[in-house]
């Protein structure tokens, strides 16, 4: 069996490895590597069942591959290929030299957003507070929070300004969420932000656990919950309008969830991408390491997430609108209550 040493400073740049060790071996065999690959996903990944996957199939078909590898490129490659089967965002293959991405799940979708149209009749009047850019539109009667990414931190100080802001147009009527292209990131940060509009506590999902090794064995549901206590600012009395498209991944899909649960709340836009597993990662024999769907979450109805969530009213921007008819309608919506 080939094996490959690297040394300690590579190794803790890479994997974190202790500093008093001085070499680590790692066992490079591709088809050993492949082993320990689909050996992994066969005993943790969460979905199989769910997607209708044969993952036996798929070891059959990839299996004599893997002894014709000759580098470590084709075997990132070959690898990369056999984990796309499971259609998962949440899939990684990482490695020092790249990092494997599954886009399936949002390539075929319009986009549902128009840059264009936001830079133009937005941006110069965006302030930023924490990950959080916002405004006021249609002569202050509406506020405007866009959010990049789940993965931007916020505090209790920088939603109280947005909210002063707010206050200060006593004739505000709603806010508008704005959460395309949000890819996701700390589903604390979904937690705390939703929870800004909620009345009283909530159940608005359920997640399991794996508690075997078979494809089908999982513990009972676990409710999870939404408590407005947890939120540092109260908008549960105002008419709220999320926007969403198929970017809104992970843990915006997570954030969707919860809104849909919120009174006064409507969802506005595209599916969303889905990405409904909490990922939980492994290392290869390689050293490479795999991230992988571990723990399916669900909606209120205990209906599985990982392949979108439904907007309460479906709307699509045309790839020649030069408006978007995502947020116009938000306006009316709010407008118009």
């Amino acid at each position: 069996m080939k094996k490959i040493f690297i040394i300690i400073s590579v190794v803790f740049t890479l994997f974190g490895c202790d500093n008093n060790e001085t070499i680590k071996e790692y066992n490079s065999d591709p088809h050993d590597n492949f082993e320990a690959l689909w050996k992994i996903l066969d005993e943790r990944y969460c979905y199989f069942s769910y997607k209708n996957i044969d993952w036996t199939s798929v070891y059959n078909d990839f299996s004599p591959r893997f002894d014709r590898v000759k580098d470590v490129f084709q075997l990132f490659d070959l690898m990369s290929e056999m984990i796309d089967v499971l259609q998962d965002g949440h899939v990684n293959l990482y490695t020092p030299f790249d990092v494997s991405s599954c886009t399936g799940w949002f390539d075929s979708y319009p986009a549902d957003y128009n840059a264009d149209f936001l830079s133009k009749h937005f941006d110069s009047e965006l302030r930023s507070a924490g990950g959080f850019s916002y405004t006021t539109i249609e002569n202050g009667k509406i506020g405007y929070i866009r959010y990049s990414s789940f993965s931007n931190g916020f505090s209790m100080t920088n939603l109280a300004y947005i909210d002063a802001l707010f206050h200060e147009f006593n004739n505000t009527e709603g806010i508008i969420i704005d959460v395309r292209n949000n890819g996701g990131g700390s589903l604390d940060y979904s937690k705390r932000l939703a929870s800004c509009f909620f009345k009283e506590k909530t159940t608005t999902g359920y997640m399991q656990h794996k508690t075997s090794e078979c494809h089908d064995c999982f513990s009972d549901p676990t409710p999870i919950v939404t408590d407005p206590k947890d939120a540092p600012i109260d908008w549960s009395d105002k008419q709220v309008v999320v926007l969403s498209n198929r970017r809104c991944y992970s843990a915006t899909n997570d954030f969707i969830v919860r809104m849909k649960q919120a009174p006064n709340v409507t969802v506005i836009g595209g599916i969303t991408g889905g990405g409904g597993g909490m990922p939980l990662s492994q290392e290869l024999p390689n050293g490479w390491m795999i991230r992988f769907s571990a723990v399916p979450m669900f909606d209120a109805d205990m209906q599985h997430t990982e392949f979108g969530v439904m907007p309460d009213i479906e709307v699509h921007i045309s790839s020649d609108d030069t408006d978007d008819s995502i947020l116009l309608t938000a306006i009316s919506k709010i407008i118009h209550i």
